[in-house]
């Protein structure tokens, strides 16, 4: 049996789809178990309020912890001025811990996102994450183009190799992630798992 956790951020409830999307993915894969959950809001109640965040999201909290347990992480968090939002950032920076026992060293990890407009930091947020993945000794895995139409023309739509994404709009235009982006992240999520599978963690050698 294989663990595998989707953690995310969402202020408005689009990660938290696409999150739920990526553990159907995965849990197509037999002998997996997926697990969602959520990293904890860091803005005053005042201001979410006020923002209309959704708040009453099903997900329990992660804590930095338990990251270990786990054989694989998919991480989802919707862009901020092109980066990844704080309260993932703040998240990730709580794993001190467990880089100085190279606790994820060899566990495979994957990241989605969302902005919203097409070139609103997609792949600069999720290439960013990354980087803190890869300083954790993670097998990062993306979306390949074998799901066909993360070069489709036919609609407006998210989707990078780097992993999947939604485009929300904004006022009027504002939109929840449509069917084909939901299908990015299924796919991308059965990927993940397939890998995996596909790949036990190695123990780090320490020189």
């Amino acid at each position: 049996m294989r663990k595998m956790l989707v953690v995310y951020y969402s202020s408005y409830g689009h990660v938290e789809a696409m999150a739920h999307a990526q553990a159907e993915g995965a849990a197509k894969v037999a002998g997996t178990h997926v697990v969602v959950k959520r990293v904890a809001e860091l803005a005053p109640p005042e201001v979410c309020k006020s923002a209309g965040f959704k708040l009453d999201q099903a997900a329990p909290l992660a804590t930095p912890e338990e990251l270990e347990h786990y054989d694989a992480i998919i991480f989802g968090a919707p862009t901020r001025f092109g980066n990844m939002a704080a309260q993932m950032r703040n998240y990730l920076d709580q794993t001190g811990p467990l880089f100085a026992r190279y606790a994820l060293v060899g566990k495979v990890g994957s990241v989605f996102s969302s902005s919203a407009s097409q070139h609103g930091g997609q792949e600069t947020t999720i290439t960013s994450f990354h980087s803190t993945l890869l300083h954790h000794g993670m097998i990062v895995v993306g979306l390949p183009y074998s799901f066909k139409d993360i070069a489709t023309m036919r609609e407006v739509t998210g989707g990078t190799p780097y992993g999947a994404t939604c485009v929300t709009g904004a006022g009027n235009e504002l939109r929840m992630p449509s069917h084909l982006e939901l299908e990015m992240c299924r796919y991308q999520g059965e990927h993940v798992a397939r890998i995996t599978h596909a790949y036990t963690r190695v123990e780090p050698r320490v020189v």
